[in-house]
C-alpha cells in the first residue's frame, strides 16, 4: 500500500450531467480525504451512479471539475487507471472462468498488486477457487467482483452500491471485508441507499437528492443537526373515532408529528416524557393504540427531515 496522498484523495466541484428528459448530476460538490469511507446516500435515481461514473472516467460530465489523486482524466488516464479500484453496481463476469482465472485475467492489467492467491484469501473464497464463476452465489460473485477492485492495490476505491440485492449475512460478510481494507489506509468512495450501511462504514456522508448535495456531514453530525434524538411511530383504529394529533404538537420535546404511510410519527427530544404523555392523551381522547414502535434517529430520519419523504420510496 502506497503511502497517504498531500490534500484531497478526490475533489469534484459544480459537477452537472443532464439527459434527455433529467439531471442527474445538478452542482454537486464533495472532497474525500485520505484514508476515510465517503458515502454518498440517498434513493434510487438521486445520482449516485451517475457522479460515481463520472469520477471513474466511465461518463463525460457535461461541465465542473474531478481530480483524482491529484490527477485528471484528461491528461491522465493511463496513471488512474492502474491507481483506482472500481467495483460497478452490476458486474459481468464470464460464467465459463473460474475464481482463480478471473483473478489472474484482472491481475494481469495492473503493474502492481498482491498475488491472485493472496487477494482470493482475502474475500474468503479459498474453497471456491476452481468453482466457475456461474456457479457462485450472489454473495460469493459480490466478494469476486470486490476482489477484482483490490487486485491493483488502489489509492482509491470505488464502491457502487456493492450490498445491494444480497441477503443479510451475505452483506454484513461483504462490510467485514470493506472494514478491514479502509482500516488498511485505504480511501473508499461508496454509494448506498442502506443507512445502516452508511452509518456503520462511513466517516463522512453527503445526502443527494435529485442530482444535488442536500446535507454532508458525519453521521452523528448530521443526526443531531435534526434536532431530535428519538422517533415514535404509532397507528390507532377500532374505536371509530379519528385521533386528534394537534395536542401532541404542544408537548414538552416533541419537536414535530406528521403522518407517515399512514401511521403517525412524533419526533421527540424525551422519550421517556414523550411515550407516557401520548398514551394519556389517546386514553383522554377514548382512542386505542394498535401499534407502537421506537427508534433511535438515524440518517434516514435526516433525509425525511429534509425531504418529506424516505430513502426508497422511488
Amino acid at each position: 500500500m502506497s503511502s497517504p496522498l498531500p490534500g484531497a484523495a478526490l475533489r469534484v466541484s459544480h459537477l452537472r450531467k443532464a439527459y434527455k428528459d433529467v439531471v442527474a448530476v445538478d452542482d454537486l460538490g464533495l472532497e474525500v480525504w485520505p484514508g476515510e469511507c465517503f458515502g454518498l446516500l440517498g434513493p434510487n435515481g438521486a445520482g449516485k451512479t451517475t457522479t460515481m461514473e463520472i469520477c471513474e472516467g466511465l461518463t463525460p460530465a457535461d461541465s465542473g471539475d474531478v481530480e483524482l489523486l491529484g490527477m485528471r482524466w484528461i491528461s491522465d488516464a493511463a496513471e488512474l487507471r492502474q491507481r483506482l479500484g472500481i467495483q460497478l453496481q452490476e458486474t459481468q463476469l464470464s460464467d465459463k472462468l473460474t475464481v482463480a482465472e478471473t483473478i489472474r485475467l484482472f491481475r494481469s492489467f495492473f503493474r502492481r498488486g498482491p498475488e491472485p492467491a493472496e487477494v482470493i484469501a482475502l474475500v474468503q473464497l479459498e474453497e471456491k477457487r476452481k468453482a466457475r464463476v456461474g456457479a457462485l452465489s450472489g454473495g460469493q460473485k459480490q466478494r469476486l467482483a470486490l476482489a477484482c477492485a483490490l487486485v491493483g492495490d488502489p489509492d482509491l476505491l470505488f464502491l457502487d452500491e456493492p450490498t445491494t440485492g444480497l441477503d443479510p449475512q451475505a452483506r454484513r460478510q461483504l462490510w467485514d471485508l470493506i472494514e478491514r481494507f479502509k482500516s488498511a489506509g485505504r480511501t473508499i468512495l461508496l454509494t448506498t441507499h442502506y443507512m445502516e450501511e452508511a452509518e456503520r462504514l462511513c466517516e463522512r456522508v453527503a445526502i443527494v437528492d435529485r442530482g444535488k448535495t442536500i446535507a454532508m456531514g458525519t453521521p452523528r453530525e448530521l443526526i443531531a443537526s435534526i434536532g431530535v434524538e428519538h422517533l415514535v411511530e404509532f397507528s390507532t383504529g377500532g374505536s371509530g373515532r379519528a385521533f386528534d394529533a394537534a395536542p401532541l404538537t404542544r408537548l414538552d420535546g416533541v419537536r414535530d408529528v406528521r403522518e407517515d404511510n399512514g401511521a403517525l410519527r412524533m419526533q421527540v427530544t424525551e422519550l421517556h416524557r414523550a411515550v407516557p404523555a401520548l398514551l394519556d392523551e389517546l386514553t383522554r381522547q377514548g382512542v386505542p393504540l394498535t401499534e407502537l414502535r421506537t427508534h433511535s434517529a438515524s440518517l434516514e430520519d435526516v433525509f425525511v427531515a429534509l425531504t418529506g419523504r424516505h430513502l426508497r420510496d422511488e
